[in-house]
């Protein structure tokens, strides 16, 4: 499956932006994911290269979390802002990369993708815990390149 438009369907579409939506309910921090085909470039720094235009280094708090997948390179990348890995360990994405990649290896990338965003929620509230008059910066809509 390498086609971004066939890799999830619009009812896994709206599920993974129902799970972003109420992780974001628990934590001021702003959580996007981008998918697309392919990149010629390093995944990481591709990832780097979408949370700056998607405007994720914009955030107030400097605490916006890109999940980025390449759909045919079959890679993914989790990236916070500076404000998120001022304050964390090394370490603090793994737990929610394995968690994905279990579910990636079985195929379900819908279920991989809810589960990383809802434990990436969970880790973001230990540090930038929702507060009253907290908005909503970014759009919860995945997007794609």
């Amino acid at each position: 499956m390498s086609k971004v438009e066939d890799f999830l369907t619009k009812e896994e579409e709206q599920e993974i932006v129902e799970a972003i939506r109420m992780a974001e309910n628990e934590t001021s921090g702003e959580i996007r994911v981008h998918i697309e085909k392919t990149t010629s470039m390093d995944a990481y720094d591709r990832a780097m290269e979408v949370f700056h235009m998607l405007k994720m280094d914009q955030t107030q708090l400097k605490n916006g979390v890109l999940i980025y997948l390449a759909v045919k390179d079959k890679t993914f990348v989790i990236c916070g802002d500076k404000g998120i890995n001022d304050v964390v360990q090394n370490d603090f994405w793994d737990c929610t990369k394995d968690v994905m990649v279990a579910h990636f290896k079985d195929g379900n990338y819908k279920q991989g993708l809810i589960d990383g965003i809802l434990r990436a929620g969970e880790q973001l509230k230990k540090y930038f815990p929702w507060e009253h008059g907290d908005t909503n910066e970014l759009s919860n809509e995945i997007s794609k390149g």
